[in-house]
Formats: C-alpha cells, structure tokens, sequence
C-alpha cells in the first residue's frame, strides 16, 4: 500500500503530525509518499503532488487550501482530511484522531483491497482549445478585475436556456462542497451535500441575477461578451486568461472526488463559519 501525505507549508504543527503519521505507517509496513514541500522539511525524498493519483490513499493535513491542493493531484484517488483543531467540510479528522484515522484505513485496505470513500461532486470547465482541472468548489468566470470600471458584459445560459444577460463583476459556479466557501461570500445559497445539484450565482450583477440551483447534470455556459480582459478560474487556485469574447462551458466532471475516514458532520461544521 502506498500512502501520501500532504501538510500545510510552513506549519509546525502539520509537519510534526506529518512526521508521526508517517513513523506509525512505516512501522506497519506502508511505503509513504511526501509532497515535495513536506519533505524538503526532513530533509527527504519527495514527490510532486501531481503523482498521487497514483498512491492508495491521500491524506491531507492543514486547511481547505492544502485540501484542494492534494485533490487536485490525487485524481480518483481516495482523499482523508485532518483540520488544524477545527472540525471542517474537508477535513473532519481533528489533529488528536489523526494516527488512529489513517491506520484504520490501512487496515480497511489490508483487509480488502481498497477503503470505503464517499463521492462529492466535481466540475469541469473548457472553452476554445483548453480545458482546466475538475474544481472541487467552484469555478469563476470573471472580468481582469471586480468594481468600478472592471467586470465583463456577460451571458449566462442553463442547457441552452437564457438565463441572465448584462454587466457583473463575474459569475460563480459551485458544486454543493463549495456553497460554503467563496459562493457564500458572493450570497449564495448554501446546499446541502446530499443534493444532487450545483449553484450558478452572480457576483454583483447590475441586472437581477439571483442564485440558481440547477441539476447536477446541467450544463452551464457562460459567454463574455466584452471586456478588458477575462479570466476563469478553479478553486481560487488554477487560472486561464481567455480572449474576449468567448465562451465557457461548465458541467459536473466524470471523475468525482473521493474522501475517506470519517464523514464530516454539515451542521457541526456550519458552526465555524463567520
């Protein structure tokens, strides 16, 4: 079996429990993976993060950020979490339960050959000769920069319907994991994990724009019509700069992300939210 693991840069805590993970899974015969940041920190071997879809199991230790940094290297590979003290829709294993955690799922893995994961949701996007890696929370499609004298003029269309039409400082896609994050901050709704669906919302649209909860199997398009100059962009994290005007498509991706260990409790974690 093979196990990675991630920790948060430049955080003592999440390197000395990277450190003690690693030790335990050692000592049960498990060849461990480190990120190459994690083990520039010892003084090791490590590997990129984008080779972990080859591993058995992915753990991520630190904040959402490190999370979606693992997942967007791990592929189908099952992803375990664990928080900074603070129980998270990512990461629901607290520091104290992280060793036991992962050495349950090596024996779940021992004893049959794989670990039980559950499935979230991922979006893919592409537009005229590219596409980007599958967003675990959202994608955002907006002009060079947000306020006045930014924006893009834009259009937005569910399964060829019109939807909305008119200047916005961008327009917000997100699957139910990300509603809590980015889209909450723009007003959106909140969506339970267990629907099947995405929310399409509008960041300060000067049109009435009000947030759409649509199919998971909708397709969503979003034209810039004009602008300066537009960017989209994955999970806060992976950014594509595309001449205007232009076209981009959203759609739940084939690959859904997969978490592993114990499953995050949504109203516990409602209760850190600002």
């Amino acid at each position: 079996m093979q196990v990675a693991i991630v920790a948060q840069w430049g955080n003592d805590r999440t390197a000395g429990l990277a450190a003690d993970i690693r030790d335990r899974l050692r000592e049960a015969g498990v060849s461990v993976w480190l990120d190459d940041a994690t083990a520039e920190r010892f003084e090791a071997e490590g590997r990129p993060v984008g080779e972990f879809h080859a591993a058995d199991l992915v753990v991520s230790i630190g904040g959402d950020g490190t999370f979606l940094f693992a997942a967007h290297g791990a592929g189908d590979t099952p992803i375990l979490g664990v928080n900074l003290g603070e129980v998270g829709f990512l990461n629901p294993v607290r520091p104290d339960d992280a060793v036991d955690a992962v050495l349950a799922q090596v024996r779940q893995f021992q004893a049959a050959g794989s670990v039980p994961t559950r499935s979230r949701p991922r979006l893919t996007t592409h537009g005229d000769g590219w596409t980007l890696p599958p967003a675990v929370n959202e994608v955002v499609v907006q002009g060079q920069r947000r306020g006045h004298g930014g924006g893009a003029d834009l259009a937005v269309q569910i399964d060829g319907s019109a939807y909305s039409r008119g200047h916005a400082d961008g327009v917000l896609i997100a699957t139910p994991t990300g509603s809590t994050a980015y889209n909450l901050s723009e007003d959106g709704p909140l969506v339970h994990p267990g629907v099947s669906g995405f929310v399409v919302t509008g960041m300060a649209a000067t049109r009435g724009m009000p947030p759409l909860v649509v199919d998971a199997d909708s397709i969503v398009s979003v034209s810039v019509e004009d602008a300066a100059e537009a960017v989209v962009v994955v999970d806060g994290r992976i950014r594509e700069r595309v001449e205007v005007p232009t076209e981009v498509t959203v759609r739940a991706g084939e690959e859904p992300l997969r978490t592993a260990g114990p499953a995050s409790d949504f109203f516990e974690a409602l209760e850190k939210l600002d």
